[in-house]
């Protein structure tokens, strides 16, 4: 459970990170509000992992996920690959992760 705690934590704190990126750069509020709420809810799953709740791996799957959708939708959107493409792969390898410590407990 560490390995996808850690993933869960990493791409939380990268969306969190990403969040105030956009909100600096750009001026979105949308990205910050979105880093936010995606990064805390990731960052929350994987503490809840650590501290033995294995239903932490579910949120956090289930927020990469949504992620991975959003991301890609704005990729096909706007065409920009930044940041859409480092969170589209980054995102699916914390699922793959994710998804693989589930089916292992």
């Amino acid at each position: 459970m560490i390995v996808g705690s850690i993933a869960a934590l990493v791409y939380g704190a990268l969306a969190l990170a990403g969040g105030v990126m956009g909100y600096k750069q750009a001026g979105s509020k949308a990205s910050l509000i979105s880093g936010i709420i995606s990064g805390a809810l990731l960052v929350l799953g994987g503490v809840l992992t650590l501290l033995g709740q294995a239903w932490g791996l579910l949120l956090a799957a289930i927020v990469a996920g949504l992620l991975i959708v959003v991301f890609v939708a704005r990729l096909a959107k706007t065409r920009k690959l930044m940041p859409a493409a480092p969170m589209i792969v980054l995102g699916a390898v914390s699922l793959a992760v994710l998804v693989n410590q589930i089916s292992n407990s």
